[in-house]
């Protein structure tokens, strides 16, 4: 689980004398470099310990690392200070990705300062292992070192998790000469993040050896590079116009670790990837009873703009077109549609962590201008009664078209992407989106009804939930790891 942002003093394991280690001296610059390895690398041999309400010392779970910072966040909501998870899964079962309240973080908050202090000779706070290990012997650190080695963890210097660490060290470098950090500036500028910071050298994300994992992915995206056929999606002709050249791929972990290949900073339209992110929103508002009276839950094997419905007279799935415009109209109901649209948007920008999310209106003009397909869905659905009660078919229609034209990037829709890998909780602020209900129902759905009527083949061999977009990205998740985002205009016979 990505850890939180917490005092240094909420990791303090009781002290214990160096003298009592074999060969080990007071914590110095000097002091034996395998003796502080050891210290940082190996496993917290203690369980750590809060205060309960009565004033009993509790165990938690070595792995489970609390809350205690600050509660504010920025006016761009970047700067958010992680709140984890829900007390209820401290109790969780083996493999099952464990959770962090607010209030334990609360408990440690609330211990009396002297506590906090050190005495000469015991144990080195996080901060001094951690300021060694990246010093390598030396005494001082160039801050380039230390944003390289962050970086080659997977964090980035950007992550908002880090937004306190990274301001106080540019407010640091102002007052050195030679851009270097001695032990007491290093302590400053990495005491408000140190949780995150050592569970990232510690190797102790969801990917340990993340620069091998990355080779690993740059050589898949090299041979896929030389691939070539398929052709633009020009039945919307704002689409026809991207290069078929352009490919990028991006990855956010659960922890927020990061990387990207290519032309990942292009925006494009989600077109049909918006299709169970906004099954998600329907389901963690009304419900997932309430959706599915109106929308199925079986793959249809056929094309996606068919018209055609089940035997209950009900579209088969919401990642078909007939299925997601009736997911449109259970979003917001009776609201206006601009109020509707800034309801998703918000909704996306917490899916992304506030990383880029757009609207191309050009794309949505072109949409409405050339779809005949979906004006003839839609009435089709009226007949049908398919919509809830005092729908308005056409503002739906411009709703749906509205959506299928927001803008994201491979790297932001990579965070949506890890957002539901991590249970509705977007990895890079902490944050609870959706509940586990909508996540776990939209994951399936992708699953079996995800990739149109490829979807079982992909389940075959590939095994993980995806969604494809005649934009041409694939929105991919892997529960409890990771979410990527692949993207090349160039679709295949299906789309």
């Amino acid at each position: 689980t990505p850890p939180s942002q917490i005092s240094n003093s909420s990791l303090t394991h009781g002290p214990q004398k160096l003298d009592s280690l074999p060969g080990s001296a007071k914590p110095s610059p000097s002091a034996p470099k395998v003796v502080l390895k050891e210290l940082f690398q190996g496993q917290l041999k203690r369980p750590l310990i809060r205060r309960a309400a009565a004033g009993v010392k509790e165990a938690l779970p070595a792995a489970c690392f609390t809350s205690a910072g600050t509660e504010r966040r920025s006016s761009g909501g970047g700067g958010a200070v992680s709140r984890w998870r829900s007390a209820q899964n401290l109790n969780r079962k083996p493999g099952v990705r464990g959770f962090c309240s607010k209030e334990d973080g609360q408990h440690e908050a609330a211990k009396d300062t002297a506590d906090k202090r050190r005495k000469p000779g015991i144990l080195p706070s996080l901060e001094d292992l951690l300021f060694y290990t990246i010093a390598e012997g030396q005494e001082k650190i160039p801050a380039h070192k230390f944003t390289t080695a962050l970086k080659s963890t997977g964090l980035r210097t950007g992550d908002p998790r880090l937004k306190e660490c990274m301001e106080m060290l540019k407010v640091t470098l102002k007052t050195t000469s030679d851009g270097a950090l001695d032990r007491h500036l290093f302590k400053k500028c990495v005491q408000s993040n140190i949780v995150l910071l050592t569970q990232a050298f510690r190797k102790k994300f969801v990917i340990p050896d993340f620069q091998t994992f990355c080779a690993h992915m740059d050589d898949l995206y090299e041979n896929a590079k030389n691939l070539s056929g398929g052709q633009v999606a020009d039945y919307i002709p704002q689409l026809a116009r991207f290069s078929p050249d352009l490919w990028g791929a991006a990855l956010c972990t659960v922890d927020g670790q990061r990387h990207t290949i290519g032309d990942t900073k292009v925006p494009f339209c989600l077109q049909s990837c918006v299709k169970p992110l906004k099954y998600a929103i329907a389901v963690h508002d009304h419900g997932t009873e309430y959706v599915h009276r109106f929308i199925g839950k079986e793959p249809s094997g056929l094309r996606f703009n068919k018209l055609f419905l089940n035997e209950d007279d009900k579209p088969h799935n919401p990642m078909v077109n007939a299925g997601a415009i009736v997911c449109t109209s259970l979003i917001k109901q009776g609201a206006s549609n601009a109020e509707k649209f800034d309801y998703v948007m918000n909704f996306m920008n917490k899916l992304a962590g506030n990383e880029y999310v757009g609207f191309s209106n050009a794309t949505f003009q072109s949409e409405r201008e050339s779809g005949d397909r979906n004006f003839a869905i839609g009435y089709y659905l009226k007949e049908k009664k398919c919509f809830p009660e005092g729908t308005d078919m056409t503002s739906i229609l411009d709703f749906y078209f509205q959506l299928c034209s927001i803008e994201v990037t491979c790297e932001s829709a990579s965070v949506m992407a890890a957002t539901l890998a991590n249970g509705g909780f977007c990895p890079i602020t902490g944050e609870r989106v959706l509940s586990p209900e909508a996540v776990r129902n939209t994951l399936s759905l992708m699953h079996s009804c995800g990739m149109y009527d490829f979807s079982g083949q992909f389940a075959f061999h590939v095994g993980l939930p995806a969604k494809s977009g005649v934009a041409g990205g694939i929105l991919l998740v892997v529960p409890n790891v990771m979410g990527i985002m692949c993207w090349s205009p160039p679709l295949d016979k299906l789309g």
